[in-house]
């Protein structure tokens, strides 16, 4: 698409802005006017017991990862196609006793299977009372039993790390974000879409809550946190690519160009939980702060799942308009649009704050850098993996950019650098930038329009091969739910501060 014409659309998208700056429109609820809380409902009320007495148990998760591992085994050994998951005794003895690996499984399973299974794992501990550092240990131990027992091949390490630490940086949020629909009723035990949906958010968390009863019927308590929540559906209908890879199977024959299919719908939900800023809201609970955002799309289904957050940190304060925390965070990322991929588990120093400008116009952001395990697309196949992995140092900067609660724009950037250390690859390397900028306007009530561009760049180099180059950028539109009119923003400051 011409310049232009991107000129003419961003100025369809902010004619109206002026318009309805001057009131806001009549809303469904009056708790939607107010600061962020649980999805724009009024402050969440705490359910029954959670985490004690009879509510924890450290025995019930054991027994759910076993059967949980048993279940799928049976599963796989029916469907898969193959004798890799017809263990027994002998096969669980070899590994235990033998050396661990890289395993050659597809992108899709190593870097999302994995991860979601160790979520499960993370579900089943957290929905029986116990806290997250307990839960990420049954997360690693039950990576450990599925890789010695749940399958024939050689155990192996990316799994451990993906399904282990992964598991646990993806497992947290789901666990959080099923409590948090829970727990924002009308005080009364949850009803039945509220059990459904949080089933359907975190299943272990579901199926603990069915099977168990009363048992573990209790909500986890998530101290009222501020929290953002955006819906949106669209499609994209503008696409560029540039890359030097050939696509043709036959060396001989013509170069195949690769290419960028347009017209594909694209359905994107972003949350952020424990915003700064909110008083008397504390980060004392690994994840009392985090940010998660999974895109599907009709080309490839998940298109993209990222999440992180706080594991240590605490909050901090800069003159009357700047509230911010910082410390160690810990995240998962999972990047697979079309042409190619990146994912990784990483621990990051960082900081997340908020910065009022003016009255009316609010900067929100995080900065973190890092180093973690990654794996990214190549063209060297070996088995079914066609891509690399190794340690990968990494670093983000996001910004939110709030006008008079209804326009934001939205500004990240990711970097990513897959080296060949603590690989079963020698002399490759693969560094991926990817940037995104999203404008939303709310055009009436909770209902908006947003207009978003997402650009990508890969630079590989491999020993015995062409240095790789590929760039990809698209351009979306689509109708976006707002969970508050604020976009997030969370205001601590006195009326005479211009605050509410």
């Amino acid at each position: 698409m011409k310049i232009n014409a991107l000129f003419v659309l961003l100025l369809m998208l902010m004619a109206p802005i002026e318009l309805l700056a001057a009131e806001d429109p009549e809303l469904d609820m009056k708790s939607q006017q107010r600061a962020p809380t649980a999805f724009a409902d009024d402050k969440p009320r705490p359910l029954l017991h959670w985490g004690v007495g009879e509510g924890k148990s450290y025995l019930v998760p054991i027994g759910d990862i076993l059967m949980f591992d048993a279940a799928l085994n049976l599963f796989n050994r029916q469907f898969s196609g193959t004798s890799d998951y017809d263990s027994d005794f002998s096969s669980f003895r070899r590994n235990l006793n033998g050396s661990w690996v890289y395993d050659n499984d597809s992108f899709s399973i190593n870097q999302f299977g994995h991860p979601y299974q160790g979520s499960m794992y993370h579900g089943f501990a957290r929905s029986a009372g116990l806290g997250y550092w307990e839960a990420s240990a049954y997360t690693l131990l039950g990576s450990a039993m599925w890789e010695l027992a749940g399958e024939t091949t050689k155990p192996s390490i990316n799994d451990q790390i993906t399904t282990g630490f992964g598991g646990s940086f993806l497992g947290e949020p789901l666990f959080r974000l099923a409590s948090l629909l829970l727990e924002s009723g009308d005080g009364g035990a949850p009803g039945f879409w509220r059990e459904l949906g949080a089933a359907a958010i975190s299943p272990s968390t579901g199926l603990n809550r069915l099977v168990y009863g009363k048992r573990f019927d209790g909500v986890f308590r998530s101290n009222d946190p501020a929290v953002y929540t955006r819906m949106a559906v669209g499609m994209n209908f503008n696409s560029s690519v540039h890359s030097n890879v050939n696509t043709n199977q036959a060396a001989d024959e013509t170069p195949t160009p690769q290419s960028y299919d347009t017209g594909e719908a694209i359905a994107d939900f972003t949350v952020g939980y424990g915003l700064p800023g909110k008083p008397g809201y504390t980060y004392t609970r690994p994840f009392d702060y985090f940010h998660f955002q999974f895109t599907a799309a009709s080309s490839n289904v998940f298109e993209n799942v990222m999440t992180r957050g706080l594991l240590f940190g605490t909050d901090y304060a800069v003159g009357d308009y700047y509230r911010g925390i910082w410390g160690l965070y810990g995240s998962y990322d999972y990047i697979a649009p079309q042409i190619f991929r990146i994912s990784t588990a990483a621990a990051s120093l960082g900081t997340t704050g908020q910065w009022w400008l003016s009255d009316t116009v609010a900067l929100q952001g995080s900065a973190l850098g890092g180093l973690g395990y990654g794996s990214a697309g190549t063209i060297r196949q070996v088995g079914l993996r066609d891509y690399h992995h190794g340690v990968t140092p990494q670093g983000l900067l996001a910004m939110r950019l709030i006008f008079r609660n209804r326009v934001s724009l939205d500004m990240t950037a990711r970097q990513y650098y897959v080296t060949s250390s603590q690989s079963d690859e020698s002399g490759g390397e693969e560094n991926i930038f990817r940037a995104d900028v999203a404008l939303t306007v709310r055009v009436y009530n909770l209902h908006g329009i947003a207009l978003k561009y997402v650009a990508s760049r890969r630079d590989a180099r491999y020993d015995g091969l062409p240095d790789t180059h590929q760039s990809v950028g698209a351009i979306s539109i689509g109708y976006a739910y707002l969970g508050q009119t604020r976009s997030g923003t969370v205001d601590w400051r006195t009326k005479a501060e211009g605050g509410p």
